[in-house]
């Protein structure tokens, strides 16, 4: 079975894994990202990331 393909870019991924300092467990090989070393809750923690930056910017574009 092959690997899912994601909707977010690995890059995005790994930067808000940078933001919450524990980017130096993602092994990047010729812009392969492998999250194999990263606990389930740091997995959470990194989706959290992304869904408060997209509400961040959703507010942006719509401020009503």
């Amino acid at each position: 079975m092959g690997r899912r393909r994601s909707i977010v870019s690995d890059r995005v991924k790994y930067e808000i894994a940078k933001e919450l300092g524990f980017a130096d467990k993602i092994q990047n090989e010729n812009g392969e990202y492998d999250y194999g070393n990263i606990t389930t809750r740091e997995a959470g923690l990194i989706v959290r990331g992304l869904v408060q930056k997209a509400e961040e910017l959703m507010t942006r574009q719509n401020p009503n």
